[in-house]
């Protein structure tokens, strides 16, 4: 068996994992990075909408989307032809769950997250998520646990490293229209809080304005992605476990499986990052018989509204008669005389977005984008058609977790997850105020694009589960401290969605990237011996071989 030495083992390879990387290793710390997934793209983890074709025709990279997504529990009744014997399970070893495809005897359908799932590559969700990356509200969704002034800090540069911008999309003419519209509907939206731009982490190209460059998890490692002597990165390598010291307070190694060659490569590193995911990152604690007691505990994942609309035509016609847009429409018109629309073919989407406010506890974001659902018909002229999806607040509770099985495994051979959701009544109530008022943004764009009409989608689908590894400062009800850091143990860091404690509406990529470099930078401050490590899990290996 090979043993690798580095300074931090990185598990998980999307932008939060990244931005681990990049801090530690411009601290001057060695970083290996592994990922389940194959690597997509020449640089690791490009988001791949960045591509010539789909910026030119979004409907195209709803495929993309929904080809890298798997689901994580799928219920099925067929209790006695899926059982399985643990004895049976050891004996295949590794191959034991090749058939499978996430079908779950032990999930209650009713209770399920059914539309959540994993995106198995390098980048994660990264290669293909929407970048939209707003701040928390101070009050109704930020953590208490980390001041204000530290807070600020951390955004400003989570926002610089994930290159944020609301400005990229100002020169489009359905940006302004949508923004207007919605302004003069919902005029009595306190200061700040208004209708305006969504930050996205996206910045427009200079060499051809009429694209955009996403930001992937390419761009968050920087240097790093076209390699660095401090760097590696493994593809298709599956961390397993981590095993614990004859203490109990250390990791003393991993265990990784190459995937290709059917091998495992054990990890000895003096500190550990779990960033894969809300669900995927508790699946390995507790593999490695890491449970704390609020493991999987206090999960929440937004209920989200959601319809497309046919932009109104005297909202459209607005463009044609409105000076700001003389020069476009002129050349449009030029271009193509025949053409009955004052929109240009060209004309950059819609990114218009409504904060979350006191008194309003949802976020909404007013679009035209590529998801793995509500596509538009090719018959359809995309010009008209704006996406409405209303993120709703659910307050943490201990009884909506997600479970992981001791003797069913999922399709990469790791502990089967099992969800255990359900809303509140007071969760319910906010959320059907929510939809009322999407219908009343809607009524003020324009009319249902047929099979799009205003709908409650199904749980899960908004993949921004949180959570599951909840920071806090008390060990019963969190499983990180405010660094980070897994309590009980001197060397386990956990990143993503799913530290974030609290109920929350916005999108959490920048949150969580936040929350990263908080804990990057105090691992960074606090390096341990190399010869610490080393001997430490020198002796574990000579016990357990």
């Amino acid at each position: 068996m090979i043993t690798r030495y580095t300074d931090t083992l990185v598990v998980g390879s999307g932008p939060v994992g990244a931005t681990f990387a990049r801090t530690l290793v411009e601290s001057g710390r060695e970083v290996l990075m592994v990922d389940a997934g194959a690597q997509l793209s020449p640089r690791p983890g490009e988001h791949l909408k960045n591509a010539y074709i789909y910026q030119h025709n979004t409907n195209l990279f709803a495929s993309i989307i929904r080809g890298h997504l798997h689901l994580l529990s799928v219920p099925t009744s067929a209790r006695a032809e899926l059982a399985v014997d643990p004895a049976a399970m050891a004996e295949l070893g590794s191959n034991r769950s090749s058939a499978r495809n996430a079908e779950n005897p032990d999930q209650d359908p009713y209770r399920n997250l059914s539309a959540a799932a994993a995106c198995y590559a390098v980048g994660g969700m990264g290669t293909h998520w929407t970048g939209a990356t707003p701040r928390h509200h101070p009050v109704l969704e930020r953590y208490d646990g980390i001041s204000d002034q530290e807070w600020d800090g951390l955004y400003g540069e989570a926002e610089r490293l994930l290159r944020v911008s609301a400005r990229e999309f100002d020169f489009s003419i359905r940006q302004h229209l949508v923004t207007e519209a919605l302004r003069r509907e919902f005029s009595e939206l306190p200061d700040g809080y208004q209708v305006q731009s969504l930050p996205l982490a996206a910045r427009r190209r200079r060499d051809n304005p009429r694209m955009v460059h996403w930001t992937g998890v390419d761009t968050v490692l920087g240097d790093l992605a076209d390699g660095h002597p401090l760097f590696s990165l493994l593809p298709q390598h599956l961390c397993t476990r981590l095993v614990l010291d004859r203490d109990g307070t250390r990791i003393a190694y991993a265990e990784v499986r190459d995937l290709n060659r059917s091998e495992t490569v054990r990890v000895v590193a003096d500190n550990y990052v779990v960033a894969a995911g809300a669900v995927l990152a508790p699946q390995l604690l507790h593999a490695s018989g890491i449970r704390p007691a609020a493991l999987g505990r206090y999960l929440t994942e937004h209920p989200m509204a959601f319809c497309q609309v046919i932009l109104l035509k005297d909202l459209v016609e607005q463009a044609r008669t409105d000076q700001r847009f003389g020069g476009q429409v002129a050349r449009h018109t030029t271009l193509f005389p025949d053409d009955d629309l004052p929109i240009p073919v060209d004309d950059p989407e819609p990114n218009v977005w409504i904060p979350v406010s006191e008194g309003r506890p949802w976020h909404a974001q007013i679009t035209r984008d590529a998801f793995h659902y509500g596509d538009v018909p090719p018959h359809v002229d995309g010009r008209l058609i704006v996406d409405l999806r209303w993120f709703g607040i659910v307050e943490p509770r201990p009884d909506n977790r997600v479970t992981f099985s001791d003797t069913r495994t999922d399709v990469m051979g790791m502990p089967q997850p099992t969800f255990e959701y359900a809303l509140s009544p007071q969760d319910a109530e906010r959320q059907h105020a929510m939809m009322a008022e999407m219908m009343r943004a809607a009524t003020a764009l324009g009319g249902f694009l047929p099979g799009s009409e205003p709908r409650f989608t199904a749980p899960g689908l908004p993949l921004h589960i949180a959570g599951t590894i909840r920071m806090g400062d008390d060990p019963q009800s969190s499983v990180v401290d405010t660094d980070s850091r897994v309590w009980g143990l001197e060397n386990l860091y956990l990143g993503g969605n799913g530290v974030i404690p609290t109920g929350t509406a916005c999108n959490p990529t920048l949150t969580s990237v936040a929350m990263a470099l908080k804990a990057a930078h105090h691992l960074a401050g606090s390096r341990e011996a190399r010869e610490r490590r080393r001997t430490g899990a020198d002796e574990v290996l000579a016990v357990r071989s």
